[in-house]
């Protein structure tokens, strides 16, 4: 299969590169592509003629997203939807990878695939948009929703508070945020095994189980040796940021698992990672 790679110099591309190494891969990033430039992705996709077209780039800077929503909405919107009439031109599948922050946090149950989108910030409305280009141009696709991904190298949230523990002595991490933290390497493996079965649709692809950020940060000290360093639980309200995220939003996984794609719990996910 020939499959172009959106974003391939970020955390999700590079996991997904070595997983595709029986398909022909050609990537699309900054510099040299710029998923906002219509006529150019558009020659891209014209010139390869990709079967599938993996699209996980993205503006993630969830923070950055709300002080300039406007290009929240050119990258993560309109690039989307540039990304998707390429496809529709060429005749491409797309995967488009969407986030948790399209729902408003307020369930009382983690949010299967078919829940109602509401989201609270500018990140989430703007991969809401990507999310509606998708459905609206395209009947071959797939939308995956992650969230609390973290990698090697980079900035994460489990490398953010190791280095933290050891620069303070102490923490304070918010304790009424709820998500599902995520290993780039299963959600990878996930979509990779996704794209083999042609079953298009909305997927949840998280690591099983929920967390707050203070429960995922103790584990992240408890598994890295650092269990004796304090952590003192505070509320959203406490912790001031420029995005306001929802506050318990974990997604369950339904559709892929009616397929055999499963995840290991977070916990066992980080275990790999910080040991790695």
């Amino acid at each position: 299969m020939k499959i172009l790679l959106t974003g391939h110099k970020g955390q999700l591309g590079r996991a997904l590169i070595p997983l595709l190494v029986h398909h022909q891969v050609v990537g699309a990033d900054l510099p040299e592509h710029d998923i906002t430039a219509r006529e150019d992705f558009r020659a891209l996709a014209h010139r390869f003629r990709p079967d599938l077209i993996l699209h996980p780039a993205a503006m993630t800077d969830v923070d950055g997203c709300a002080r300039d929503p406007a290009l929240a909405y050119r990258v993560n919107g309109m690039g989307t939807q540039n990304v998707a009439l390429a496809a529709a031109e060429v005749g491409a599948e797309l995967l488009y990878v969407s986030t948790n922050e399209v729902f408003d946090g307020q369930a009382a149950a983690p949010y299967h695939e078919w829940a109602t989108r509401n989201p609270i910030n500018a990140y989430g409305r703007s991969k809401l948009a990507g999310e509606w280009y998708v459905q609206n141009l395209l009947t071959r696709f797939y939308i995956v929703r992650t969230a609390w991904l973290y990698a090697p190298g980079g900035r994460n949230f489990p490398h953010r508070i190791i280095q933290l523990a050891d620069e303070r002595g102490s923490l304070k991490v918010v304790a009424d945020e709820v998500g599902n933290p995520t290993y780039v390497a299963d959600l990878a493996r996930a979509i990779v095994a996704l794209i083999e079965t042609h079953a298009y649709g909305i997927y949840h692809g998280v690591n099983a189980g929920a967390a707050s950020r203070y429960e995922f940060a103790k584990e992240i000290l408890r598994l890295s040796g650092r269990e004796h360093i304090p952590v003192e639980p505070i509320t959203l309200a406490e912790f001031q940021r420029a995005s306001t995220p929802p506050p318990y939003a974990p997604l369950e996984n339904n559709a892929g698992a009616a397929l055999g794609i499963t995840f290991r719990p977070w916990q066992e996910a980080l275990a790999e990672f910080l040991g790695e």
